[in-house]
């Protein structure tokens, strides 16, 4: 795993000599071209009104890699990554993993990223849906605490911005009430936002133990999903050998069958490292959009969602 650690200033590449070779062959990176693309990036931020952004090296590469080295995609996506994050505020306010009900919902463990790769090369995630706990928690607060770990994964992990992202999504402890707060709204924003604000490559959409709820929201779902996307999930039930085909056992933690570590000590891992990041993390807040100076017809949810409302309401008692 290559890992960095984003103080600012210009980026240096630490990546294997096959990752740079997959970067050129697949994101059209060029090294000798990089550093001119970052900055041509950055001017072009200073001109944008309504958007304040991180404009360290590291920051806007990932944003290259993602959008494969166009400029113009790479400028779209930046703006909708930050336009996002301003209208979801529910998601990128009140960040701080030492914050008490957000730390009990860390401490639960319901997204572990893991060592190794999956068969693609990319790296596994494994997201536990429901994972029962002490306090009553909305979707919006786990939701929450999964962003703080996603993006610190996402800055800290610079192969996965060439070798992609392989999602493990762990129905078992799903109940109908966290199905009932899974609504249209909340679907289509999730999707909207991973697919279109965040500049990752998703290789794999595993979901196992898939309860009898889940056809219909799996249907709602897929229904927001690129066409690329869909074509890339694999559904296996409570078959594990299934997902072995994807993700090998030796990436899995022991309770999956696997030999890579168990649950509690893969997210005693990540909350280390959410804490390590704690003032980035809370840093993060101030990026964002300011819709009254973009230049022309300012951006509502509508736009962004299709739907009316910031989304804030979505709590089911």
């Amino acid at each position: 795993m290559n890992c960095l650690s984003t103080m600012g200033g210009e980026y240096v590449c630490n990546l294997s000599p096959e990752l740079i070779q997959r970067a050129k062959d697949e994101l059209n990176e060029d090294p000798e071209r990089r550093a001119a693309d970052i900055q041509h990036i950055r001017d072009w931020l200073k001109k944008q009104p309504h958007i304040k952004a991180r404009t360290d090296d590291w920051t806007i590469l990932r944003f290259l890699r993602g959008c494969k080295f166009s400029l113009e995609k790479t400028k779209q996506k930046i703006d909708m990554f930050y336009t996002c994050k301003s209208m979801c505020p529910e998601w990128y306010t009140n960040r701080d993993p030492q914050d008490k009900r957000l730390r009990a919902i860390l401490e639960m463990g319901g997204i572990l990223p893991l060592p190794g790769a999956s068969v693609r090369g990319a790296r596994p995630v494994i997201f536990r849906m429901g994972v029962p706990l002490d306090i009553d928690y909305t979707i919006d607060e786990l939701t929450r605490a999964n962003q703080d770990v996603i993006d610190v994964l996402f800055d800290e992990d610079e192969a996965i911005g060439i070798n992609g992202i392989e999602l493990i999504v762990d129905m078992k402890h799903m109940t109908l009430g966290h199905f009932a707060q899974m609504t249209p709204s909340y679907i289509k924003k999730a999707a909207t936002v991973m697919q279109e604000g965040y500049p990752m490559r998703p290789k794999g959409l595993n979901y196992i133990n898939t309860p009898a709820a889940f056809d219909t929201v799996f249907n709602i779902f897929k229904s927001f999903m690129k066409e690329k996307m869909k074509k890339r999930i694999h559904i296996h039930g409570s078959d594990l050998e299934s997902l072995y085909k994807e993700v090998p056992k030796e990436c899995l933690p022991v309770e999956y069958g696997g030999t890579n570590g168990t649950i509690e000590e893969i997210k005693d891992y990540w909350i280390k490292r959410v804490d390590a990041r704690r003032d980035w993390l809370l840093e993060d807040e101030k990026y964002g959009v300011d819709e009254s100076k973009r230049p022309g017809k300012p951006k509502t949810t509508v736009d962004l969602f299709g739907i009316e409302g910031s989304f804030r309401k979505l709590n089911i008692d």
